[in-house]
């Protein structure tokens, strides 16, 4: 019974545009960021933080990116891994041929290197969509990895292939360990995550869902496809970029073209469908599925069969498992987990009076 919606009144606009509405959800929601920045750093150990925690944030902010371009603007993309190599090597060269250079300066201008680079392939949303668009920024993908294994100045002209990163540095201080390094991933997503929540409930977020369910009921009403699908692409190639660089220094903890496959654009294009398209939430849930699914299933093998039957035998059916998995929650949850999520709200706020 403390957990209801009946008496909480939206009196004004701001509280009726609010992000989350009941206060149980924002009490909630407290609770989650103080045992994120407050507990975790201290009881986790250095295998989840390092392994788990940190690749888990790295690639909700690129999920989140991706679900800016699929859910808000309806823009099919299969480059986001490309996107995540620009900022990567952009955010390596920037500290490597410019003396002093801060991480954080470092981050935000790789960001921006990729969201230019995002506008540029995003050129072909003017004139294809749907899946035409997906193969033209499958292209992307492909041409970006290409050129940085390519042109030896983006390594710096190392032959081994795997470059590794500089030191993660703010305002003199170094973050050496994996409960720090997890502390400043976690500190750039909330930020970034409360940008994006913040622009898709805005003005920019509306004009992206207007292109999204009818592009040509919204150029007729004045709004110019141009820059909102443009805006869009850069938007969303700019936390991807982000998310690259912080993927690389965080976790990888080296540059290196093979890391930004095709796989990877895969994996972050399921993360952002199965989390749940235009939500906030679904990124990180999707990106939680996507992540510990193998973990759990290869936990699960290990108990019970052990050193019984052959690794690769157990390795290959935790691939079926995970690939049927995901079949199966496509077909009878097409919406994501975020909306499992919302439907799990909507019963406990009126349970026990209807199920």
């Amino acid at each position: 019974m403390i957990y209801r919606q009946a008496g909480q009144f939206r009196t004004s606009y701001a509280a009726d545009s609010r992000a989350i509405p009941f206060r149980e959800d924002r009490v909630a929601l407290a609770l989650i960021l103080i045992a994120a920045y407050f507990v975790i750093p201290f009881t986790a150990s250095d295998y989840w933080l390092s392994v788990i925690l940190v690749p888990w944030l790295a690639l909700s902010l690129v999920a989140t990116g991706q679900n800016i371009l699929m859910g808000y603007a309806g823009q099919h993309s299969l480059g986001s891994a490309g996107f995540m190599a620009v900022g990567a090597f952009a955010c390596y060269n920037l500290m490597l041929r410019i003396d002093g250079m801060p991480f954080l300066v470092a981050l935000i201008l790789s960001g921006v290197i990729a969201a230019l680079v995002g506008v540029v392939f995003g050129l072909p949303s003017l004139r294809v969509r749907g899946i035409y668009l997906a193969v033209a920024t499958l292209a992307a993908q492909f041409f970006i990895v290409w050129v940085i294994d390519k042109f030896g100045w983006f390594t710096n002209y190392d032959t081994s292939g795997i470059i590794t990163t500089q030191r993660m540095e703010i305002f003199g201080y170094r973050f050496t360990t994996p409960a720090e390094q997890y502390l400043i991933v976690l500190g750039i997503v909330t930020a970034l995550t409360w940008l994006a929540d913040n622009m898709a409930r805005g003005r920019t977020g509306r004009n992206w869902m207007a292109v999204r369910d009818m592009d040509v009921a919204a150029e007729v009403m004045g709004l110019s496809l141009l820059r909102t699908k443009l805006q869009a692409f850069a938007i969303s190639s700019f936390y991807c970029g982000v998310g690259g660089a912080l993927f690389a220094y965080a976790f990888l903890r080296s540059v290196e073209p093979t890391a930004f496959d095709i796989y990877l654009s895969f994996r972050v294009m399921f993360m952002a469908i199965i989390g749940g398209l235009a939500t906030t939430i679904g990124p990180f849930l999707g990106a939680a599925f996507i992540l510990l699914m193998p973990v759990f299933l290869n936990t699960t093998f290990q108990g019970l069969f052990g050193a019984a039957v052959d690794a690769t035998i157990i390795s290959a059916l935790e691939q079926v498992i995970f690939g049927v998995a995901i079949i199966l929650f496509m077909i009878f949850e097409p919406l994501g987990l975020a909306r499992l999520l919302q439907i799990a709200q909507d019963r406990l706020r009126q349970w026990p009076f209807k199920y």
